[in-house]
């Protein structure tokens, strides 16, 4: 198993920290780092970026990975422009994953001018096109939401860019595993992570392909802090929207993305009673100290440096690549630099 780290807008690092931090991973012996994506800055060029500060200390830069893109933001030609230009620089030292973030939502594609859609023929669409067009393949191609006629990116050779699915549900991952060269995982518990290896391999399976060949890869949260309590409620607040929402979610709602995820995972009755918390009126605070200690400790690690990583090679268990995802305990940089040290894959590997 790989050990990644995974560093995201929250931790509001500027660049000279992105650089160092690049460094100081490579350093300690992580294989790659990951960023999400959302409409902030753009995250190939990120990769770009840390891949630059990690050739200071290791031949070649570490691996730097999308994990992911929502797909709504880029067509599957500038997808492919983007990826397969990280790839070419970096000398295949590049993985993007794509998703279909708030697809399934109403409120999400009116803002951005869509029509109703299945979040899994986007999908399907998407990773089809995206994929072979980064493979230096012509592509003809007509689905429910892509359609191209001859279209071919214009890099020459084409570079190694392995694409990753982002997947949660049972049909997601299945597709992951009929089309992807991974599956990005998120939030899941150790149970959870070996009952979608079984949907991929299911996946690949019926499109004939070896399913050992589809990664599983995962970011796992750890925050540190010698208090616990303070650890505590900043993983809580890192874990509220998606487990929840940002809103008390319909009962439609509660069928689809993170919160399906987290009530398939058996915590169905502590988010309801969270929820009932929110109607009354509650605050984000004290629906974060109230979060069940059971949930947070099913998916990620929070406390002191010592228990962590014994906690994350628990939770890592089957996968291909797991990502230490920062969760920072504190606003400055060495609660980042503590969640870094105390994962190490010298420790965790």
């Amino acid at each position: 198993m790989e050990i990644g780290v995974g560093l995201d807008a929250s931790l509001n690092l500027n660049w000279d920290d992105q650089a160092l931090l690049s460094k100081e991973a490579a350093q300690l012996g992580y294989t790659s780092i990951w960023t999400p994506e959302g409409t902030g800055q753009d995250s190939y060029q990120l990769c770009l970026q840390r891949w630059a500060a990690t050739r200071e200390v290791v031949p070649g830069g570490l691996t730097t990975g999308i994990s992911v893109s929502p797909v709504m933001h880029r067509t599957p030609i500038a997808f492919a422009m983007a990826g397969g230009t990280v790839s070419d620089i970096t000398g295949g030292k590049f993985i993007m994953g794509l998703g279909s973030g708030g697809a399934y939502r109403p409120k999400t594609r009116q803002a951005l001018g869509m029509p109703k859609l299945s979040a899994l023929a986007l999908m399907r669409d998407y990773i089809t096109v995206a994929r072979a067009l980064v493979n230096g393949q012509t592509v003809d191609y007509e689905g429910e939401t892509v359609s191209l006629k001859g279209a071919k990116l214009g890099i020459s050779p084409p570079p190694k860019t392995p694409v990753y699915l982002g997947a949660l549900g049972p049909k997601m991952l299945q597709l992951a595993g009929e089309l992807a060269d991974g599956a990005c995982l998120n939030w899941c518990s150790p149970e959870q992570i070996a009952w979608s290896r079984e949907r991929i391999n299911e996946g690949a399976e019926k499109a004939g392909r070896d399913p050992s060949e589809i990664k599983m890869a995962q970011y796992i949260r750890v925050c540190i802090d010698e208090d616990e309590d303070v650890a505590r409620i900043a993983f809580a607040n890192a874990t509220l929207n998606y487990a929840l929402g940002a809103t008390v979610p319909t009962e439609r709602e509660r069928q689809l993305g993170y919160r399906a995820h987290f009530e398939r995972m058996g915590f169905e009755k502590e988010l309801g009673e969270l929820d009932d918390m929110r109607r009354a009126g509650a605050s984000n605070d004290e629906v974060a100290d109230a979060f069940p200690t059971a949930l947070l400790r099913s998916v990620g690690y929070y406390g002191t440096p010592n228990g962590a990583a014994k906690e994350f090679k628990r939770i890592a268990e089957g996968l291909d690549i797991a990502m230490v995802r920062v969760v920072a305990a504190r606003p400055d940089i060495q609660s980042v630099r503590a969640v870094m040290e105390a994962c190490k894959p010298s420790q965790t590997g």
